[in-house]
């Protein structure tokens, strides 16, 4: 068996965790938890960035009419608290389906901040799911109903 960096890509701790417990569950005969579509990537740099999904670049490559949301960290309340100047957060979804495509967030907390994005993204999530629930106040995570707003303000109805 090998996993982890010795594999290639996506050459990451978590994929490479993930591929030594597969690994073990078929040495030991054991079922394999099905292996989710999506997966976050985080550069720890500052700022940190983070993306999950499609890029707007792929999601053109591939036809798809789609619709862009951005939140400003410092939009938040929490950002404003924390005095940020920097920062944002691009949600990318599906005109057609308003499924959830991609995130994708540079910024304060951003390797903290995806993994909303990649949950709503392997459940098939839409555009809904952020508009009709509630986020923690004040948090980072309110960019995610921000962005989500964005990109429902410029649908068309």
């Amino acid at each position: 068996y090998a996993a982890g960096d010795v594999i290639g890509f996506p050459s990451l701790a978590s994929t490479s965790m993930e591929q030594g417990r597969i690994a073990a569950c078929h040495a030991f005969e054991l079922p394999v938890p099905p292996a989710p579509q999506f997966f976050p990537y985080g550069i720890y740099a500052v700022p940190e960035i983070s993306t999950v999904g499609l890029t707007e670049q792929e999601v053109r490559d591939k036809g798809i009419n789609y619709e862009c949301g951005i939140a400003r960290l410092r939009e938040t309340s929490r950002g404003h608290i924390m005095g940020l100047d920097q920062g944002l957060m691009k949600m990318i979804f599906s005109l057609k389906t308003r499924r959830l495509l991609g995130v994708h967030i540079i910024g304060e907390g951003a390797t903290e901040l995806i993994h909303i994005g990649q949950a709503v993204l392997n459940l098939k999530g839409t555009i809904d799911y952020f508009l009709e629930n509630t986020f923690n106040y004040p948090t980072l995570a309110e960019a995610y109903k921000i962005a989500a707003l964005d990109a429902w303000n410029r649908m068309s109805r």
